[in-house]
């Protein structure tokens, strides 16, 4: 009767501890895709407390909106050129930011000569709340961008992508449809994105592939799904990767890995003394001389 008895509370104890390891799972699944998103009055403010924006209110805008193939709506922004060019760049930003944390390369390509596109990524800045899929949903807002652009401007001779962290990953993973862009600027993006949370938690693998199911299960997808490096097989369109050599939260390896990967041209830019997205805070100059040098591979005329 006791041995029972024992047997029974210890069936019960695992069966408390299986649903109490399920629930922590089910959570860091939704801790992992929420989007702590901010307003875009904080990412202004943030903006103009670390380099001048103030070149931005003068300029031309154009506010509009676009549909992804799910319906979701992205709320974009053409800044116009004060100089005509046919020259355009789509520039997302990175995870938790909006449209204006796109600015610090914005100027870059202005003084170019590309008209320049900024927008909010899904559940950021002035779009509806929803969870973030790294790359796997993104990929196919950013293609509806693309497709969108070349219809709306008619007069558009090159088409680029530049994005930071998130955003990188995202103007990489839409390659895989093969999008009709002349080139991409990558800055340091995650080539996928379960090695980023085990670094970021020290958590094991085998805990992170057991959250990645609950994800699944819950959001419909996978931390597999969410691997830009998958999507450079067939690649033929030029990659410029630029990494800073402090960055701890995405560390250069991944950049390594998408470089490793593509089939058409790349390069690869370690800037030293930069953490994670502070590359061309911490050598402006010469990072846009690694930009401009880069598209003059595709436009000589920009050199």
């Amino acid at each position: 009767m006791k041995k029972r008895r024992f047997k029974m509370i210890v069936i019960i104890l695992l069966a408390v501890l299986l649903i109490l390891f399920i629930g922590v799972a089910f959570y860091l699944a939704g801790y992992s895709m929420r989007i702590p998103s901010m307003t875009l009055e904080q990412a202004r403010a943030w903006q103009e407390a670390h380099y001048d924006i103030s070149w931005y209110d003068g300029l031309q805008k154009t506010d509009y909106t676009v549909s992804s193939d799910d319906g979701y709506v992205l709320h974009a922004q053409l800044i116009q050129n004060t100089i005509p060019t046919n020259r355009y760049v789509i520039i997302s930003h990175g995870y938790t930011d909006n449209r204006f944390g796109t600015l610090k390369y914005a100027k870059m390509y202005l003084d170019l000569g590309f008209n320049v596109i900024i927008y909010d990524q899904r559940g950021h800045g002035e779009n509806e709340p929803t969870f973030c899929t790294y790359s796997a949903r993104e990929r196919k807002d950013l293609l509806a961008l693309v497709e969108d652009a070349r219809a709306r401007y008619e007069n558009m001779t090159i088409l680029g992508l530049h994005g930071e962290s998130l955003g990188a990953a995202t103007s990489v993973a839409v390659l895989q449809y093969k999008p009709e862009v002349d080139f991409v600027v990558a800055d340091c993006g995650f080539s996928n994105i379960k090695e980023v949370l085990m670094g970021r938690g020290s958590l094991p693998s085998w805990l992170i592939d057991i959250v990645s199911l609950c994800a699944k299960l819950r959001y419909g997808y996978s931390y597999g799904e969410m691997r830009p490096v998958d999507c450079l097989a067939e690649n033929q369109v030029p990659i410029c990767f630029i990494h800073g050599a402090e960055d701890t939260f995405i560390p250069p390896k991944h950049s390594e890995e998408m470089k490793a990967a593509t089939k058409g041209y790349s390069e690869l830019h370690i800037i030293d003394g930069a953490s994670h997205a502070q590359s061309v805070l911490v050598n402006p100059g010469g990072y846009k001389k690694i930009v401009e040098l880069f598209i003059g591979r595709i436009d000589p005329s920009i050199l």
